[in-house]
């Protein structure tokens, strides 16, 4: 995310307030709500925005751990007239979509002018083409079980996770060097270079 110069946030903050009524504009939750900046954003402006609560927030950013009921939002959001509001309602019920029929009904409903549909497909293009390979270069995927090939302390704590632990579900980040999995009921980020397929 990037870091812009407060008075600047403070603006399009002020912008979103109104334009949301304090309100999470996926969601409606109107508790801890902050600026989104929709990517690929050139300058900041709050038509390249959104106003978000930390629930969404967290779930757009991270990519993962998705709460598919928080998400059922969506079927009415998707209808707004806010073409920052449309680009993230679609690419949300894109990466839903996968294993949710009814996020691909929705997408299936949902209609968008052509210049906000090439922005809303030109962030997931980016985003397929990140691709994590493990120590001997094979492709990794969510879900997958991997190895550690040598003992990692985990940061933060005094856990040490043994070379040879199986890091089963892992799930992917938008680093490609970087992937999460659940070691000792603790979730961490591991480097792709210390595991195998």
């Amino acid at each position: 995310m990037r870091v812009l110069p407060t008075e600047k946030v403070m603006s399009i903050e002020a912008t979103l307030q109104t334009r949301s009524t304090n309100q999470c504009e996926l969601c409606t939750s109107t508790s801890e709500l902050s600026v989104y900046e929709v990517p690929p954003v050139v300058e900041a402006h709050s038509d390249k925005s959104v106003y978000l609560c930390q629930s969404c927030l967290f779930q757009i950013e991270e990519k993962r751990d998705l709460d598919v009921n928080h998400w059922h939002c969506l079927n009415d959001s998707m209808w707004s007239q806010v073409p920052a509001v449309q680009v993230v309602a679609y690419r949300m019920l894109k990466r839903l979509s996968v294993e949710n029929g009814w996020a691909q009904d929705a997408l299936d409903m949902l209609y968008l002018e052509d210049e906000i549909r090439s922005w809303a497909e030109q962030a997931l293009a980016q985003e397929e083409e990140v691709i994590h390979q493990d120590s001997n270069g094979v492709r990794l995927n969510a879900g997958d079980t991997v190895v550690l090939i040598k003992d990692l302390d985990v940061k933060g704590s005094s856990l040490v996770a043994k070379r040879g632990t199986a890091v089963r579900n892992i799930g992917l980040t938008s680093n490609p060097e970087h992937i999460e999995g659940r070691v000792d009921g603790q979730r961490i980020v591991i480097l792709t270079k210390f595991v195998k397929k």
